[in-house]
Order: structure tokens, then C-alpha cells, then sequence
């Protein structure tokens, strides 16, 4: 998943996989290179690594012959980043035949919570 990715978003923003299942995604983002002109994370990047993740759960879910496409995304900042890396971990909450909810969680390197995000995935034949 991490060199498929390197042509698209996720790679160009530094993303990259540590756990995938179904169940479970965990991914980390680099702060530097995704920030805001203030120097902090921007809110925006974290959607994306929330989006991300939420997603590859959701494919993993579907199964083969299927896709996930994204229909709802919704986020919390609870805190900046402003160095190092902010790591999120999503976990599946409903995983049905047509849709797919995980919760994001995205913390920084000290384990404090910077976001928490919710995906829902329309999941439907390729």
C-alpha cells in the first residue's frame, strides 16, 4: 500500500502505512510539509490521513470486485502539531454490505490527541 500510493495524495503527503485489516487501519503523516502558513498542522491534512485510512479499512471490508467511496467525513481539531509525525488509527464502528463507518483517531508523538474524525463509505461494485 505505501508504494501504490506514491503517484496519489497519501504519498505525496508523506502517509504511510503501519497496520491495515478490515477492523483496523494506523497510518502516520509527517507535520512538516503539511502545514498551514502559521506552521501548525493544517486541518486539512488531517482529514486526509483520517480520509485515508477510513477508506482503505472500508476497501479491505468490501472485499474483492468491490470499491469504497467516501459519502460523509466529519472532524474534530482537538489540539496543533507543529513537529514530528501525527500518527491515526481508525476503527471500524459499523461494517455492512452497503456501508462501512470508521471512527479516526490522530494523535501526536507524545500520544495526545490532535483530531478525532468519523467516515462513512458507500461500498459498491467496481
Amino acid at each position: 500500500m505505501n508504494e501504490a500510493g506514491t503517484d496519489h495524495l497519501p504519498g505525496r503527503m508523506g502517509i504511510e502505512f503501519l497496520e491495515a485489516s478490515a477492523e483496523r487501519v494506523v497510518a502516520r503523516m509527517p507535520v512538516h510539509g503539511n502545514t498551514q502558513p502559521y506552521g501548525l498542522l493544517h486541518g486539512g491534512a488531517s482529514v486526509v490521513l483520517a480520509e485515508t485510512c477510513g477508506s482503505i479499512g472500508a476497501s479491505l471490508h468490501a472485499g474483492a470486485g468491490r470499491i469504497a467511496v467516501g459519502i460523509e467525513i466529519n472532524a474534530t481539531h482537538h489540539r496543533s502539531a507543529t513537529a514530528g509525525y501525527v500518527t491515526a488509527a481508525a476503527t471500524r464502528v459499523h461494517g455492512g454490505r452497503t456501508l462501512a463507518t470508521y471512527q479516526i483517531e490522530i494523535t501526536d508523538e507524545q500520544g495526545r490527541l490532535v483530531c478525532t474524525s468519523r467516515l462513512t463509505c458507500m461500498l459498491r461494485d467496481a
